[in-house]
């Protein structure tokens, strides 16, 4: 199994109310349009992970396992990569549970989406002091 984290911060705005993606971004502040995005001021975009789990990523039915840290909290989300996943984007990282596939999709296929987070992990993540990590782990 290899690994890589992303480190990110909360923000006021944070809703995590979409239906079918999870999104962090490298972009400083969040409006209320971004209600997939749990963390800004990211530390890691698509581009940014470390090349073996980009490689591992990008194999055919490839199983991720992502981990939402937010002290003392923790939540599992599980979804698949692709040979089509690209991994390119410079700003953002998005979990999906459709199959949709572009430069800012990390996994496809997920179990669960923003508004399936356990509420308090969210309220966490409404404070700006507040880091969150999201370690990646593939098989």
């Amino acid at each position: 199994m290899i690994s890589d984290e992303v480190i990110f911060k909360g923000h006021p705005n944070v809703q995590s109310l979409h239906a079918r993606t999870i999104e962090i971004t490298k972009d400083k502040d969040l409006t209320l349009n971004g209600d997939c995005i749990i963390g800004i001021n990211a530390n890691k975009a698509c581009k940014d992970l470390n090349s073996g789990i980009k490689h591992r990523i990008k194999k055919k039915d490839s199983l991720i396992e992502i981990e939402l840290i937010v002290e003392p909290y923790n939540f599992i989300i599980k979804g698949f990569g692709s040979n089509k996943i690209l991994l390119t984007n410079e700003e953002d990282i998005v979990l999906r549970k459709s199959n949709f596939i572009c430069d800012r999709t990390l996994s496809i296929n997920c179990n669960f989406s923003s508004f399936e987070i356990p509420r308090v992990i969210v309220d966490s993540l409404k404070d700006s002091s507040k880091t969150g990590i999201m370690l990646i782990k593939v098989e």
